[in-house]
């Protein structure tokens, strides 16, 4: 049985051509009342902007302050509650460990694990209210070993494990939790990566193609699912009333969920050491 009267929806980083703004446009298509957030709003897709049944709020999901003041607003507009809130807002994050800017790594960890965490505590009492749904977009990278994205790998997994634990305490409060695990998807994720470089004195040259394959998603990184579609699949599961838990979608999920439920480690460690082309640094620099 699905959700049929019409939902308040706050979808967070809504950028357009990335999965935020797919979303938006998906629910607003059911005729849910969508508010479109983004830490710049000049970032967001025109035609999602006029929409009837679109608003779009200024938030920068790090910031107390924002998150407080697109509250108040989203409660005035709907009588205090919210039916759907999705944590979308994130970015990558792609280095080896040994050559991470910690910085610039606490500043990815802020976004994709604190973002979520404080627009769950800003928005708790209108999701309450409207006994509603948080949509956590994590990333099947939470359960895969994925050479040179440890540090989005780790916040993504923390994410995931949030979810587990925070579905159990909302449940009495009636408040739905929805981890979703994203795959591959065909957006602008890759463009919004910081681009790093490999410092002078790395151990890791012999990789530098295949590291900046994975910065500007080339190579093994490519393709995914359309992301329109993806979000109009991603939108009829989270409006169905039962689901709750990890959803896995996406290009790649199906392979990942089965490898790290049946097989044994080493066998998805092998396959994502050969993809990454760390043999090379093994061999010193030789193919």
């Amino acid at each position: 049985m699905g959700l049929s009267s019409q939902l308040s929806v706050l979808v967070t980083g809504c950028s357009a051509g990335g999965i935020g703004s797919a979303l938006a446009f998906s629910f607003a298509s059911r005729g849910h009342l969508v508010f479109a957030t983004a830490r710049n709003t000049s970032k967001i897709d025109p035609q999602l902007a006029t929409l009837s049944n679109v608003e779009v709020l200024e938030l920068d999901t790090t910031s107390t302050e924002s998150i407080a003041a697109a509250a108040e607003v989203v409660g005035k507009r709907t009588g205090g509650g919210l039916g759907v809130l999705v944590n979308n807002a994130g970015m990558g994050f792609v280095n080896p460990f040994l050559d991470v800017d910690l910085d610039a790594a606490r500043k990815m960890f802020e976004v994709n694990f604190w973002g979520a965490l404080m627009c769950i505590q800003g928005f708790k009492n209108l999701l309450v209210k409207a006994k509603g749904t948080i949509v956590n977009n994590s990333s099947m990278a939470f359960a895969a070993p994925c050479p040179y994205l440890s540090l989005y790998c780790a916040s993504k997994a923390a994410l995931s494990h949030l979810d587990a634990v925070i579905a159990l305490e909302l449940k009495p409060l009636n408040v739905r939790v929805i981890s979703l695990i994203t795959g591959k998807v065909a957006s602008e994720f890759y463009t919004n990566n910081p681009k790093h470089t490999l410092p002078t004195d790395s151990l890791y040259h012999a990789v530098s193609e295949d590291v900046q394959d994975a910065i500007l998603g080339k190579g093994p990184y490519s393709g995914g699912t359309e992301v329109q579609k993806f979000a109009d699949d991603v939108v009829k599961q989270v409006l169905k009333q039962g689901t709750k838990g990890k959803l896995w979608w996406g290009e790649g999920t199906g392979l990942v969920k089965f490898a790290t439920g049946w097989l044994p480690a080493w066998v998805l460690q092998g396959f994502l050491y050969k993809t990454a082309g760390l043999g090379k640094v093994e061999k010193g620099g030789k193919a």
